[in-house]
């Protein structure tokens, strides 16, 4: 079987300095992975790389055998995105935030009425589709995007640090809403995030620093291998700065 995402020797500089260096994974399909890291770890520049909002220099990205550099289209029809910072228009309604979306994709106009009922409904909030976007809450705006996201039926959802901002009951609602996506469809995510306590014993992870891969496998075993009490250590360890002879 194709793997979602398939990263080899990717490496990506700002200048003089680097932000990835020879980074290499893959994201079997319908499998949930996680990177790990500190900010300034590379994750955000990854994303970028992998959503074609920088261009590959160094490296190949396919996403379900597609190559990003070389056939966008195709590779991006496949993956639907979150980032950190918000990107709903606040002035638009729900509805039209996700119509806008759908427009872009190709889709007809009652296509994307049946699919955003769908998505909204999974969080109560088909009944607040004609309220603009400000009316809402961090938490909802956050479903929203994720409702966005997932209008086009992707097969890979990318996931960067979306619960930046959002208490601890949005968090958790938001964690097993895509958990349950990833059991029951097949759904393939790959998700950042530097906060250890959204991540379960057996989640499978990649420990990034310093935009360097220094480890993968599920969490457990990577404090394990690290000696560390806990996940909280092994982040803070990752926080470190590299001590130099």
């Amino acid at each position: 079987m194709t793997d979602a995402v398939s990263i080899e020797g990717l490496s990506h500089y700002f200048g003089e300095q680097t932000v990835l260096q020879d980074v290499s994974f893959s994201v079997a399909s319908g499998a949930q992975l996680a990177l790990l890291g500190p900010n300034g770890a590379g994750k955000t520049t990854l994303f970028s790389l992998l959503t074609g909002l920088l261009p590959i220099r160094t490296g190949r990205i396919t996403v379900f055998g597609h190559e990003v550099a070389e056939s966008p289209g195709k590779a991006l029809a496949n993956l639907g995105a979150v980032f950190q910072q918000p990107t709903l228009d606040l002035d638009l309604s729900l509805i039209q935030n996700l119509a806008y979306h759908g427009a872009l994709q190709g889709m007809a106009p009652g296509e994307v009425r049946t699919r955003a009922r769908l998505e909204l409904d999974r969080f109560g909030l088909w009944d607040r589709r004609d309220e603009p976007v400000r009316r809402l809450n961090a938490g909802h705006r956050r479903r929203v995007e994720i409702a966005r996201a997932l209008l086009h039926e992707p097969k890979l959802l990318l996931l960067d640090e979306a619960t930046t901002g959002l208490d601890l009951a949005s968090r958790v609602n938001l964690q097993e809403h895509i958990r349950s996506l990833v059991q029951e469809r097949g759904l393939s995510v790959l998700w950042t995030t530097h906060l250890v306590e959204e991540l379960a014993a057996d989640e499978q992870v990649i420990l990034l620093k310093a935009g360097a891969v220094q480890a993968q496998g599920a969490l457990s075993s990577l404090v394990a291998a690290a000696g560390m009490a806990d996940a909280k250590d092994l982040l803070l360890g990752l926080s470190a700065p590299a001590h130099t002879p």
